[in-house]
C-alpha cells in the first residue's frame, strides 16, 4: 500500500527523502596534538571554574547564625 503524500510547494522537498547517495564521506582526520592540547585546555579551564565558584560560594551557603546568637548580641549592645 503505498504512502498518501500531501503536496508540497517546493519539488526539491518532495524529492529529497527519496534521494540516497552512494559516496561515502571521506573520513576524519586525526586531531594535531595542538588540537588535543587546546581541548584540555580548554576542559580544565571550565572544571577550574566551576570548583572556583564552589569554593567561593560555600561561605554563602553555611548558615552560621542562630536565633540565640542574635539575641545575645543585642543585649550585649544594650537593646
Amino acid at each position: 500500500m503505498p504512502r498518501r503524500r500531501e503536496p508540497v510547494p517546493f519539488a526539491f522537498v518532495a524529492e529529497a527523502d527519496r534521494f540516497r547517495s552512494n559516496v561515502t564521506p571521506p573520513p576524519p582526520e586525526p586531531a594535531s596534538p595542538g588540537r588535543i592540547a587546546g581541548r584540555c585546555l580548554l576542559g580544565l579551564t571550565i572544571v577550574t571554574a566551576l570548583v572556583g565558584s564552589l569554593i567561593l560560594g560555600m561561605p554563602a551557603l553555611t548558615i552560621t547564625h542562630s536565633p540565640t546568637e542574635t539575641q545575645q548580641s543585642q543585649v550585649s549592645h544594650g537593646r
